[in-house]
């Protein structure tokens, strides 16, 4: 069994040098590649300002964050969460920039790059000198994100996970083992009542006529079989 985690950061700005901070975490839980329904999702105070340029990204104010804790709250709960897992990232140097500079702050070892999967470096792999963004991914496999206006940390997670399976080619796969589990099912119908097992010693005299059809062969293939055998075993007694 294969366990990933989706993730997906939103902040006050571009870089964490410049003093900007993570204001929401999202991440999704995947199995064999496929969401398995555990997510994590927190809104985080900056202890800052919430810059114009940042709010219009992803809608977050600076009263509304203000109202839930700080990262070093959650920092346990977020690590007990990815645990040991690869991270799949979305252009992955940016969310880990911020990741390890929160851990960092809090006293706590920083992210590995070795442990994350890069989906912007897949797609750049896969559609060379195409725009490879999340939303252009999404339209380029069919991924609906509609209800996508603003960016948002668990919603973006959770549109990666799609597209990540995409990426790695294993939509038409999964897709197909869902299929015919299904229609195994069906075909199987409901379950069949159990017989009690038959009895299969032969009688005495099945046994006796049975002997006798033998007898009325000629050269039967398992003789001719035995002898081989028989002789073979013979001749390698005497090496």
């Amino acid at each position: 069994m294969l366990r990933e985690i989706v993730l997906d950061t939103e902040t006050t700005g571009l870089d964490p040098k410049d003093g900007h901070r993570i204001v929401e975490i999202g991440a999704v839980e995947l199995i064999d590649h496929l969401p398995s329904g555990a997510t994590f999702h927190r809104y985080v105070n900056p202890e800052r300002d919430m810059p114009q340029e940042a709010e219009r990204i992803h809608g977050l104010t600076g009263a509304f964050l203000a109202r839930h804790p700080v990262f070093a709250e959650i920092v346990e709960e977020f690590l007990d969460f990815i645990a040991d897992s690869p991270l799949v990232i979305h252009n992955a140097s940016f969310d880990l920039r911020f990741l390890n500079a929160e851990l960092r702050r809090c006293g706590r070892d920083p992210l590995p790059p070795a442990r994350v999967i890069d989906t912007l470096l897949l797609a750049q792999r896969k559609f060379p000198g195409q725009s490879n963004s999340l939303d252009a991914l999404c339209r380029r496999f069919g991924v609906d994100a509609a209800h996508r206006k603003l960016h948002g940390a668990l919603l973006d997670s959770e549109l990666l996970a799609e597209v990540y399976l995409h990426l790695i080619g294993g939509r038409q796969a999964a897709l197909g083992l869902e299929t015919g589990r299904r229609e195994t099912a069906a075909k199987r119908g409901p379950p069949r009542r159990r017989r009690a097992p038959r009895p299969h010693a032969p009688t005495a005299e099945e046994r006796t006529a049975h002997e006798a059809f033998l007898a009325t062969l000629e050269n039967p293939l398992w003789l001719e079989a035995a002898a081989t055998a028989d002789r073979f075993g013979k001749e390698s007694g005497g090496r």
